[in-house]
């Protein structure tokens, strides 16, 4: 809790003067840990759609190296 406070308030205080906001402390803690929720949740989602995506790379060379490997030596 307390280091969400602290990654809240470094979080709060950099994106207000990023934006050019004028906030007191409490809005601004609330803003970094409300902005940190909702990055992790976008780049939670991110990962995974970009997890599923290397997973079909993945099946497709793993597929094109076995038929390679057929075509070469069993046939």
């Amino acid at each position: 809790m307390i280091w969400l406070l602290i990654v809240g308030a470094a979080a709060g205080f950099i994106a207000t003067r990023m934006m050019d906001l004028n906030t007191n402390v409490v809005v601004t803690v609330v803003i970094g840990m409300v902005g940190a929720l909702v990055g992790g949740m976008v780049l939670r989602v991110l990962l995974a759609a970009i997890g599923m995506a290397a997973g079909l790379i993945g099946a497709i060379l793993g597929a094109m190296l076995l038929i390679w490997v057929w075509q070469t030596y069993f046939k």
